[in-house]
């Protein structure tokens, strides 16, 4: 098999990856026959005589059989829809559904996400998800508790919201496709007349008007009414109001559908209305949600590549979750009368959700109490909407859109649109740093205005790459193209984080022109962040360690046996290399900013403290990324720097200068080392500080003694 000669010859094929990997982790594809493990949690729930037929390759499911008779269905959700989690990677989940649409399996196969790998156990990710057999997909489902009796409810996971959020939403999506998709429920049944919006509805409207024929609706909370929501559950008691502040307002919340020109138009003005349509794919919805308060609908816990968690649209049992790229944010209103808002928001409601906006949705509110040092109960709070009679038409039977009709673009393409703002700042971050590159020569003439601008890089990649966009490039991403080559590679797969992926094409060319020392000295967070602590120190008087250079080449080869040892592991299984990946500091610092496992902290605090004492030690002993980076590095087509015969004979002062000892001692750059500081060009054109210019000088005075005289007259 090609994957046993690829494994075999891992060493060799180390080589040509690492000059190839431009791109981000991927998803792990399901498979498409289930082992006998997966077989058996199909079956268990239809009884002892129930089988399993051939799956359908054209809908990716399996018929479940009883005595002959068809009397379910079962499928894995990424095999239906794929919805990036925390770490960016769906969350694969074995589900089975009878013709009735209950649910009677529901088993997480597979994740990737980082505080479940190495943080909260997951038998609580299992335990989740086995919380939904027993329901149907009508049923109304939310997480955590709910107000509304008639809502069934299931208990999160404290500490990972934006895990569980998707897994819910991943669960409910793929269990309704496969619902149409089969015909259960009559889901194909054609529907006849229903109500569908009159799309070009333009009137003339103020804000009484709008909220007067709810166009615009509220859902007004005060404090005892949020207390009283809470009686019961394990945060009774918890944060409740004063006596005199019961009457408080909670959250005022109005939220309204935009895509209507008399409601959207008259609340954002033709300016921002155009624009907000021109944005919107072909079947995408948009929302505005206005609101004052203590509340914040918003939140400040999601991330980047997270969804919000306190806010949710739910229709016809359908749950939709907004990510930060159906998010922007909403800073002017036009209408007439209208109050003050602290917090408002347009949030996109993509086409793949089939949303019907003529039909009644309903907005949740989701408030929490911490009940302990991590667990927390959850309460949800339910507002309707119904677009108002006058913007509705009652078609002719004949002319109800079926539920098959799909023109969805791809959803890499909309994630690039929503991250703009992003893109943009990185492109002119990377056209700045090739022209450091390519005008070096110039700039190392000017020691402070290089210094400044490399200081000033390396603060914004610390806080805008890494912090801000999580743009941390990591040995995981090295492994996983690996695999992506050796199975089915999509390029849809890498396209979903347009920020790593941009930073993996520009690492690629850069190391293919000048070597791994753009990327590791100027866009690596975690190394610009060590090279600031260590500037720092020095600026103190921190003494600093240097190693003999003997022990310090011996070093270096560390990083490379972890390199080899994690892509040898890798070809037994990824998710263990992923585990054992953790000796980057990366997640740690930059995903969860030191909030997991003491170890885990405590590791990359370590590398941060002994970086006061010198220079960049993960980088230069112990990172595998540098190591796969270094390999296709020999095959760089330039070689910028500089040097002169004298460099290492008899010349010492750039070896020693070098910070991080990437100077042989005998004049030689190591390429696979160096990290484009430019420090020792800076010396090399210094004609006060260069030994060999200063030399020349000599000789030159010696030679025409009268220069110096004719130069000062």
């Amino acid at each position: 098999m090609l994957y046993d000669r690829l494994r075999k010859a891992r060493l060799n094929i180390l080589g040509l990856i690492a000059v190839a990997h431009v791109l981000i982790i991927g998803p792990v594809l399901a498979q498409s026959e289930s082992s006998a493990d997966q077989r058996q949690k199909l079956l268990t729930p239809f009884g002892n005589s129930a089988t399993l037929g051939p799956r359908d390759d054209t809908q990716k499911l399996w018929p479940i059989l009883n005595n002959g008779d068809v009397v379910g269905y079962g499928f894995e959700t990424n095999d239906q829809v794929k919805i990036p989690a925390y770490s960016g990677k769906p969350i694969n989940i074995l589900m089975a559904l009878d013709l009735a649409g209950t649910i009677k399996t529901a088993w997480v196969l597979s994740h990737h996400e980082p505080i479940l790998l190495v943080g909260i156990p997951e038998q609580k990710l299992w335990n989740f998800a086995r919380q939904y057999e027993g329901m149907a997909i009508t049923d109304s489902i939310r997480v955590g508790h709910s107000s509304d009796t008639n809502t069934k409810t299931v208990d999160a996971v404290t500490g990972a919201t934006v895990t569980i959020m998707v897994v819910h939403e991943a669960m409910l999506r793929s269990a309704k496709k496969v619902a149409k998709a089969t015909g259960m429920l009559g889901a194909n049944v054609p529907e006849g007349a229903k109500p569908i919006v009159i799309q070009d509805h333009d009137e003339a409207a103020d804000w009484n008007r709008l909220t007067g024929n709810g166009a615009l609706r509220r859902l007004h909370l005060t404090r005892a009414e949020v207390d009283t929501a809470f009686i019961g559950t394990e945060a009774e008691g918890i944060d409740i109001a004063p006596e005199d502040q019961q009457s408080d307002t909670f959250i005022d919340l109005y939220y309204g559908y935009l895509n209507i020109p008399t409601i959207g138009r008259n609340l954002l003005g033709d300016a921002e209305y155009t624009w907000l349509m021109g944005e919107m794919n072909a079947g995408d919805h948009a929302i505005a949600v206005m609101a004052n308060g203590d509340y914040s609908f918003k939140g400040s816990g999601y991330v980047r590549g997270g969804i919000f968690d306190r806010l949710q649209l739910v229709q016809g049992g359908t749950q939709i979750s907004f990510r930060d790229v159906d998010y922007y944010r909403l800073n002017d209103l036009y209408l007439e009368q209208i109050p003050e808002f602290g917090e408002m928001a347009i949030f996109i409601i993509r086409a793949d959700y089939d949303f019907d906006p003529a039909a009644q949705w309903d907005v949740e509110l989701l408030v929490r109490r911490q009940t302990g040092p991590i667990e927390s109960t959850f309460v949800g709070f339910t507002g309707s909407y119904q677009l108002p009679q006058t913007m509705l038409n009652q078609p002719a039977p004949s002319t109800a859109i079926s539920l098959d009709d799909t023109n969805d673009a791809p959803l890499w393409i909309s994630i690039w649109q929503q991250r703009t703002f992003q893109l943009v700042v990185l492109c002119i971050s990377l056209i700045l740093l090739t022209g450091i590159i390519f005008f070096q020569d110039w700039l190392v003439r000017y020691p402070r205005l290089l210094h400044n601008l490399r200081r000033g890089f390396l603060i914004y990649t610390v806080l805008f790459l890494g912090w801000y966009s999580l743009g941390q490039l990591s040995i995981v991403n090295v492994l996983t193209f690996s695999h992506a080559l050796m199975g089915d590679f999509r390029w849809e797969l890498f396209l979903m984080d347009p920020v790593i992926f941009i930073l993996w094409g520009f690492t690629a060319a850069t190391i293919v022109l000048w070597g791994r020392g753009i990327f590791c000295g100027w866009l690596c967070p975690f190394g610009a962040l060590q090279e600031l602590i260590n500037e720092a120190a020095r600026k103190l008087k921190v003494k600093q360690i240097e190693l003999p250079f003997a022990v310090h080449e011996r070093l270096w080869a560390l990083k490379y046996i972890i390199l080899l040892a994690l892509f040898g592991l890798s070809l037994e299984s990824m998710s263990s290399a992923e585990r054992y990946a953790e000796v980057e500091p990366f997640k740690t610092t930059f995903l969860l900013v030191f909030n997991r496992e003491w170890w885990f902290a405590g590791w990359a605090l370590m590398l941060l403290f002994v970086s006061i004492f010198t220079r960049k030690v993960y980088c230069r002993y112990l990172c595998p990324l540098g190591a796969a980076l270094a390999i296709p590095t020999k095959l760089r087509l330039f070689d910028w720097l500089k040097r002169r015969k004298e460099c290492g004979d008899p010349c010492q002062l750039c070896a020693v200068e070098c910070e991080i000892q990437a100077i042989h001692p005998d004049g030689t750059i190591n390429a696979n080392e160096c990290h484009h500081c430019l420090d020792c060009q800076i010396t090399y054109h210094n004609s006060n500080k260069c030994p060999p210019l200063i030399n020349k000088g000599k000789k030159r005075k010696k030679a025409n003694p009268k220069l110096i005289d004719v130069i000062t007259t």
